[in-house]
C-alpha cells in the first residue's frame, strides 16, 4: 500500500471519511494522517482560510497613513 493510500480523506459531498483516494478529486479533501483530522477537515480548513484573511488584511494596511 503506498503511503497515500494509508492517509485519510474526507468527502465533503457525502461526509464519509475514507482511507485512501476512493473519491473523486472534486469531492476529497486532505490527505490527512488520522482518521480524526480527516472527520474535522472542514474545521481545520475553515481556520487555515481565516488565519490567511488575517493575514491578508494586515498586508492590506501597510500604505494606509496613521490616524492623526
Amino acid at each position: 500500500m503506498s503511503s497515500n493510500e494509508q492517509k485519510w480523506y474526507f468527502n465533503p459531498t457525502t461526509g464519509e471519511i475514507d482511507q485512501g483516494k476512493k473519491s473523486s478529486w472534486a469531492n476529497r479533501m486532505g490527505p490527512y494522517d488520522t482518521r480524526e483530522d480527516a472527520a474535522s477537515a472542514l474545521k481545520i480548513a475553515a481556520k487555515r482560510n481565516a488565519d490567511i484573511d488575517a493575514a491578508e488584511s494586515e498586508d492590506d494596511d501597510w500604505g494606509k497613513p496613521a490616524a492623526w
